[in-house]
């Protein structure tokens, strides 16, 4: 049987410590789907998004 990530995390967010940190961490969560969503979204390949940036194209290739 599997669970689902949603599922799992709506528990886990039942224990307050838990939910606490979670909150604390959603605005650097929100900084890094920026920048994943920037990339998706103009549809460049890893060495273009570098050059646009000015991020080396080994640290873009985790966004």
């Amino acid at each position: 049987m599997s669970v689902k990530f949603n599922d799992f995390l709506v528990e886990q967010l039942k224990d307050e410590e838990i939910r606490a940190e979670y909150e604390r961490l959603q605005p650097e969560f929100a900084v890094v789907q920026a920048f994943i969503d920037a990339r998706i979204s103009s549809e460049k390949m890893q060495k273009e998004f570098s050059e646009k940036t000015g991020i080396a194209q080994f640290d873009t290739s985790g966004l």
